[in-house]
């Protein structure tokens, strides 16, 4: 069997550098186990976030007290302070989203992926949104809307194929993105260099946020990946530090588990590698928790 494959992984968000569009700066204080920025597991509607890095969570903020995980921030956030103000989408209008990876981010074997459940979600929450990408594949309607097609994601593509031969999607693509999902890195799993893949992802990153200043960059670790979990797991592990790093340095960056909870369920039962409709909803509720806040 060849494996072509665009894995992503399910759960857990980890958010570095981006703060809540409408929060503004808070101090840590001692609620959780680690500090971070992000959405919902704080409470305030428009609370300022706890700073990152010291693993404190925040207690308080201007609009709420501390959640379990962290003050006013998603579970689990590790890195970076938060960084006032900060809105991708615009105001009013519609918030274009750019799924960027590789057969899951393309739908291998539900076309369509996670970006079905995603836009369901974002339709029951009456959000305005749009796929944008060269790409194309999915149903012609969700919940009775109109579905947005578009992706930039390619059966087989490793990390460096994004942003060099063939795709270099940063330089070809002519639309501005308002927010990035990235899921890479399996497909390098399998080859002898996954030991480096991790400094690849840097690079990649660097392109992103280069081209896309304004742009938030989701960045995901991978799902389980059964003929290589061990190069996955040393992926996974790297990742958290490096995209931390690039949000201490003023990147809008945040990270999500895609991997800690994926349903056992959740993958085709013929190649036990790409999800099913189950893990692609999954992936879609994951989604969604990174970005739900930065919605119009």
């Amino acid at each position: 069997m060849a494996l072509v494959l665009g894995l992503s992984s399910a759960s857990t968000l980890f958010s570095f550098g981006c703060s809540e569009a409408p929060g503004t700066d808070g101090s840590g204080g001692t609620g959780g186990a680690r500090s971070g920025d992000g959405a919902a597991s704080g409470t305030g509607s428009t609370g300022s976030l706890g700073t990152g890095g010291s693993g404190s969570g925040g207690t308080s903020g201007a609009g709420g007290s501390a959640g379990a995980s962290g003050g006013s921030g998603e579970a689990g956030g590790t890195g970076g302070s938060g960084v006032s103000g900060f809105s991708p989408c615009p105001a009013s209008g519609t918030c274009k989203i750019l799924p960027l990876g590789d057969s899951i981010t393309d739908g291998f074997g539900v076309p369509g992926g996670y970006r079905i459940p995603l836009y369901g979600l974002t339709l029951d929450a009456n959000k305005d949104i749009t796929f944008i990408g060269r790409a194309s594949n999915g149903p012609e309607e969700v919940d009775g809307e109109p579905f947005p097609k578009n992706h930039e994601g390619y059966s087989g593509y490793t990390i460096a194929q994004l942003n060099g031969s063939p795709a270099n999607i940063p330089e070809q693509l002519s639309d501005t993105p308002h927010i990035v999902l990235l899921h890479i890195g399996t497909n390098d799993m399998i080859g002898a260099d996954a030991g480096t893949a991790p400094t690849r992802l840097g690079a990649l990153l660097d392109e992103l946020t280069e081209t896309w200043p304004d742009a938030l960059i989701v960045v995901a670790q991978l799902i389980p990946f059964p003929f290589a979990q061990a190069a996955v797991d040393t992926y996974n592990d790297a990742v958290p530090g490096m995209v931390a790093a690039k949000a201490s340095a003023g990147a809008h960056v945040i990270l999500v588990d895609q991997g800690s909870d994926f349903p056992a369920n959740g993958v085709d039962a013929d190649d036990t590698v790409h999800p099913n409709e189950t893990g692609y909803a999954a992936m879609a509720d994951v989604w969604y928790a990174a970005i739900g806040q930065y919605l119009p």
